[in-house]
């Protein structure tokens, strides 16, 4: 497998929005003549070999999806070319690239970015069959990408300090004056921005603006990651703070649960404090009509990969009948606003809000 890293075509404002966005950061062999893990043959729909190495472009974290590339290497006799960045920067070079873009298929770590590039038609219609594996609720409308895995927001907070009743599980209660200063948050972070994207949807851009206000009001504390939020609160410097599912989970499989200061709640039902975003694939323009494409985007949504996300990083699982990750609520469980993931690609629009409202990481 080849990974190749490369300069971002992208003007300078667009790198400077991508360099915000805390993300999961060559003579190609002919593989027509490879086996199709499919069961069928290597040539794709239009009749025509597939030519080359496949190109994915990944927005997840090389640490944790290399060795599922490699492991559909070893499978498929595939060869693939991993290009490595963050999901948003990604998905601003493929809008830079358009109909010349190399890729074949964009694995992104959340559905917005999925969403822009769509919306651009640089993505095609996946089949029927591929898209009826995974719930509608994380697949988009109009068929070009499918969810691989999900991943829930939620509160974290000092059980040393903060009762399991008392810590918020709304948006609202959230930016309670109660907590001030005692907020932790990670405004450049993807998820972050999904999340006031999302409350800017739902609720409008002048509620998501007074939002953000009112947590600059009430001296919230910011981080550069999720990570680092966790560990602030595990160690009682803030009471709570707002992160994805699954950083709780890596945590205390490494520390014990039982020595973890910090504990997470779940959003309430309904509010943006129970969105679950999703990961997520689709085929690129430039792959449409190759088997490799279709039979990677398949081997993501297979028992063996949809494992490894739930046993390696916590995060849901997808297609059903895999089991959720050890100790985490069971997804059905999980009741999110109801929002098309697909529109949460917007976010220069919510960076631009929260710079205004003058949080940022100090």
């Amino acid at each position: 497998m080849r990974v190749s890293r490369r300069a971002t075509l992208v003007t300078a404002a667009t790198a400077a929005l991508a360099l915000t966005i805390t993300a999961c950061s060559s003579d190609p062999a002919d593989t027509g003549d490879q086996p199709d893990p499919t069961g069928g043959d290597s040539t794709s729909d239009a009749g025509g070999a597939d030519e080359g190495a496949l190109v994915v472009y990944s927005g997840r974290s090389e640490d944790l999806v290399a060795p599922l590339f490699e492991m559909f290497e070893e499978t498929s006799g595939i060869e693939v070319d991993v290009r490595y960045a963050g999901s948003a920067e990604q998905a601003q070079l493929l809008l830079t690239e358009g109909e010349n873009s190399p890729g074949h298929v964009f694995l992104s770590q959340e559905a917005g970015a999925l969403g822009l590039v769509g919306d651009s038609g640089l993505l095609v219609e996946l089949p029927a069959d591929v898209l009826g594996q995974v719930a509608e609720a994380y697949t988009a409308d109009d068929g070009t990408w499918v969810g691989v895995t999900g991943r829930a927001r939620v509160v974290t907070y000092d059980s040393e300090q903060v009762s399991e009743d008392e810590a918020p599980d709304t948006a609202e209660a959230i930016i309670d004056p109660r907590w001030a200063g005692q907020v932790g948050v990670a405004p450049g972070n993807a998820s972050f921005l999904a999340f006031v994207t999302a409350m800017r949807e739902l609720d409008g851009e002048d509620a998501a603006s007074a939002w953000l206000e009112a947590l600059v009001a009430n001296d919230a504390q910011t981080y550069e990651r999720n990570g680092g939020i966790l560990e602030a609160v595990n160690a009682g410097e803030v009471q709570l703070g707002l992160i994805n599912h699954y950083y709780w989970y890596q945590a205390a499989a490494e520390q014990g649960a039982e020595n973890m200061r910090a504990q997470l709640k779940f959003g309430a039902d309904g509010d943006l404090a129970a969105l679950v975003n999703a990961t997520g694939v689709g085929i690129l323009t430039g792959g449409e009509g190759r088997a490799d494409a279709l039979a990677f985007v398949e081997f993501l949504l297979s028992e063996d990969a949809q494992t490894y996300f739930a046993e390696q990083s916590y995060e849901y699982p997808l297609v059903e009948g895999v089991a959720d990750p050890e100790g985490v609520p069971p997804l059905e469980s999980l009741v999110g606003p109801d929002i098309d993931l697909s529109l949460l690609g917007t976010v220069d629009e919510s960076a631009l809000l929260i710079d205004e409202a003058g949080l940022t990481v100090g």
